[in-house]
């Protein structure tokens, strides 16, 4: 057998640094009131998005049907494209 085949394999992994985010569908969020500022805090409050993570992201899975602001650590552009339909905004926080 080769060499390098006996040889265990070890390297550089970034799998430590990688950013975990909480995922909240876009239906989920139609239980808070007509033009309401949802953040962080709101969305944890409510159940929505439990244990540990680095941020939360809103996912376009359901139907949105109230003008929402919305401030999280990233959306999905189908997400983001229906709450600014409403009328809404969809804002990036860190």
């Amino acid at each position: 057998m080769p060499l390098i085949r006996r040889l265990p394999k070890r390297g550089f992994n970034n799998k430590r640094f990688k950013t975990k985010y909480a995922p909240v569908n876009l239906g989920d969020l139609n239980q808070f009131a007509e033009g309401s500022v949802v953040d962080v805090d709101v969305i944890r409050c409510a159940g929505l998005a439990n244990g540990s993570s680095d941020g939360i992201k809103i996912l376009a899975t359901g139907e949105l049907t109230r003008k929402l602001t919305v401030k999280a650590a990233a959306f999905s552009s189908a997400a983001k494209a229906a709450i600014e339909k409403l009328g809404g905004t969809a804002e990036m926080v860190p």
